[in-house]
């Protein structure tokens, strides 16, 4: 019997200083779900948010470009060049979150999943001289 391969999705936000927003969702990344998680990012941040963003075709979409300059008192966004994940902290942070996920009892259910991803991200969040560490990545 094949199973189908079940998946979660998430995007998160680190700073240097060692703090941690994640949002996890069932399917693609959309301009909707990128707006709902900035307008997370602004209402628990005391300062403007300095947002670095890969170049994934939605974070260059209408919907987001007009929501940002709507807000453009609270977040800014910069893009990194494009094919550089190497520039990306929180591509380091993915991979140790993927090395967590398939490390002892594997998921098999979304659930499982979400669980374990939950569970990783909550514990960053609660050691952020880990999460810095991210940005100490040597290229």
């Amino acid at each position: 019997m094949e199973t189908k391969r079940q998946r979660v999705n998430m995007i998160s936000a680190i700073s240097s200083q060692g703090k941690v927003r994640f949002m996890l969702y069932p399917d693609s990344m959309n301009q909707q779900r990128l707006i709902r998680f900035m307008t997370c990012l602004i209402r628990d941040s005391e300062r403007k948010v300095f947002l670095i963003l890969d170049n994934l075709k939605v974070h260059h979409g209408k919907l987001a470009a007009a929501w940002l300059d709507k807000h453009k008192e609270k977040i800014e966004v910069f893009f990194l060049p494009p094919y550089a994940p190497e520039y990306n902290p929180d591509e380091y942070l993915n991979h140790a979150l993927k090395i967590s996920v398939h490390s002892g009892q594997l998921p098999y259910t979304a659930e499982d999943i979400s669980h374990k991803i939950q569970s990783f991200m909550r514990k960053l969040q609660h050691h952020p001289p880990l999460v810095s560490r991210f940005f100490h990545h040597p290229l």
